[in-house]
């Protein structure tokens, strides 16, 4: 059991290293532009707290 384990972590590292070198490569080096454009779209980039702070009831 200790053996699998082992295994079982060094696998987890190596899915964790994996998935923070995708996301660099997809967004720090704007390899999918139509991914850019699609995110700006629906508007998951925008800070837009306003509506946010106004849902809680709390005014700028």
């Amino acid at each position: 059991m200790k053996t699998f384990e082992r295994i079982l972590l060094k696998v987890i590292i190596v899915q964790f290293v994996f998935l923070l070198a995708a996301q660099v490569f997809f967004h720090e080096f704007n390899s999918f532009p139509e991914l850019k454009q699609i995110t700006e779209y629906e508007g998951v980039t925008d800070n837009n707290h306003s509506e946010v702070l106004e849902t809680l009831g709390i005014r700028e």
